[in-house]
């Protein structure tokens, strides 16, 4: 399957979404932090990231803005998943250039038919 980075600050949430994909059959890292997270990618070239927006110092919006931009980085698609839960918090996401956006709590049905999409396209 594939291989997914998921960049988040909370431990429970990284610990549940990697459950979930491992139970999938994908490969899972996390970074804890935006700035750990786009060194990984740019190290890893993980098939995919799920991006939180809220964290401390840089926020997933700046990351996914920074990644998108990045010549070696821009093909990554990336997977907003968030509380932030406003329609203009959804298309500045977008804008920035993630693939997707999706509010907390998510479903693994749903999480799981996300990525499918995002990785078939």
């Amino acid at each position: 399957m594939a291989n997914i980075l998921i960049i988040d600050d909370s431990p429970t949430d990284i610990r549940v979404f990697t459950m979930q994909l491992e139970k999938a059959g994908h490969q899972v890292s996390s970074a804890n932090s935006a700035e750990e997270g786009i060194e990984k990618v740019k190290q890893d070239m993980p098939d995919m990231v799920i991006m939180d927006v809220i964290m401390p110092g840089m926020n997933g919006f700046q990351a996914t803005r920074m990644l998108n931009r990045d010549p070696a980085t821009k093909d990554v698609p990336i997977l907003i998943i968030t509380t932030k839960s406003m329609e203009t918090d959804r298309v500045w996401g977008l804008r920035q250039g993630a693939r997707d956006f999706m509010t907390k709590p998510v479903s693994e049905k749903e999480l799981l038919a996300r990525i499918e999409k995002l990785l078939a396209a």
